[in-house]
């Protein structure tokens, strides 16, 4: 049996770029919460920092997570971050413990 997943990823928005960030940020959520195997899909934008945001994720499996990487609304965003980003996209693929 899969395994639910956690993910935590963090980015950082370039200077005067954070509401385009935002928006594809929201897009890619809203279009994310749509599919069968997401199970949570919580952007943050840090009120000390708006720059920094971070996504807190949840799939029914690792593969689930390799799927949602393909899908369309996800690669517009990850495509978008190469020139709006200030610095490399941190993430963190978690399990719970018991």
């Amino acid at each position: 049996m899969a395994q639910e997943i956690t993910v935590v990823a963090t980015i950082k928005a370039r200077p005067g770029k954070e509401e385009e960030v935002k928006a594809l940020v929201c897009a890619c959520a809203e279009a994310s919460r749509q599919e069968a195997t997401t199970l949570s899909y919580l952007p943050h934008q840090d009120l000390d920092d708006p720059a920094a945001f971070v996504f807190v994720e949840r799939y029914t499996s690792r593969a689930a997570l390799a799927e949602h990487e393909k899908t369309p609304h996800f690669l517009t965003m990850a495509d978008a971050f190469k020139t709006l980003l200030d610095g490399p996209i941190q993430v963190h693929i978690l399990r719970t413990l018991p």
